[in-house]
């Protein structure tokens, strides 16, 4: 008797723990959403936790103050997808190259990938644009996608994750059977590595499309805005920002994110079932 009471004062307090840490993560979420509904008046007046009925006059604001919602969505969507492909394929691969071949001066390379992990991105921000700016690839999607290839955590990732369920025995029986290094990768490790990279697609795909500033010194065409810059054009001074719009604005830029989520959600837990190698 005294273990069960143990146990369900254990299983109390962690349900106690989810539930606010739940609370927590989805709390500002809804106030969100609430705000969406509400005009910049009531948002100024004080917080609620119920909506109201001004979604479709926000949405009008959105519509009708030179914000083309639909161009900044493509825009983003190009840079994320096309950056979120660079970064888990190259990434992959040169965690599959890392791992596989033992070259000279692997341990360097691999010690320049972990320095480069530590370093902020900040540091380089200031000479990636004058470099930009001096082959002229500014106002251009180039550079937000391009260097996506170089992702120094995402590739940490894929190692850990191959040392952990690649066998070589694979590779080798793939090597005798006549298969190349590249169809190697390609047919037999990306399925393996399958979760790995759903998990980083997620990733890479929510920074890019949540990225700011970058786009923002680089792009001035405002044809090529992406959707984060067109909610920041809502802000005017102090007395003409329509709060209530850029609320939906957020909240319209999270409906790709949530909609990727669940579609390579799906990808991670077939491939937990799908993707280990049996000895």
């Amino acid at each position: 008797m005294e273990y069960k009471a143990k146990r369900s004062i254990n299983s109390a307090i962690i349900y106690f723990f989810m539930i606010v840490f739940g609370l927590v993560a989805v709390v500002p979420v809804w106030i969100m959403l609430v705000n969406a509904t509400r005009t910049t008046a009531q948002i100024n007046s004080g917080l609620t936790l119920i909506p109201s009925v001004h979604a479709l006059d926000n949405w009008h604001i959105l519509t009708h103050r030179d914000f083309q919602i639909w161009q900044g969505f493509k825009n983003s969507a190009i840079i994320s997808v096309f950056s979120t492909v660079l970064t888990v394929y190259f990434s992959a691969l040169t965690a599959y190259g890392i791992h596989v071949y033992k070259f000279a001066g692997r341990k360097i390379l691999w010690g320049v990938i972990m320095v480069l992990i530590m370093l902020p991105s900040s540091l380089s921000f200031i000479g990636f644009y004058q470099f930009m700016a001096k082959i002229h690839l500014t106002d251009s999607f180039i550079p937000l996608i391009v260097p996506s290839i170089a992702a120094a955590g995402t590739v940490l990732f894929m190692k850990q994750y191959l040392d952990s369920v690649l066998s070589f025995e694979l590779i080798e029986a793939s090597r005798i059977d006549g298969a190349g290094e590249f169809l190697i990768f390609n047919r037999i490790i990306l399925p393996v590595v399958q979760p790995a990279i759903a998990t980083q697609a997620i990733f890479a795909f929510v920074a890019s499309w949540n990225n700011f500033m970058t786009p923002f010194v680089l792009l001035s065409s405002t044809s090529k805005y992406t959707l984060p810059m067109l909610v920041q054009m809502l802000r005017g001074d102090i007395y003409r920002t329509e709060y209530g719009g850029i609320y939906l604005g957020i909240a319209v830029s999270l409906v790709p994110i949530i909609i990727f989520y669940a579609f390579m959600s799906r990808y991670i837990i077939n491939g937990l079932t799908m993707g280990s190698v049996k000895e």
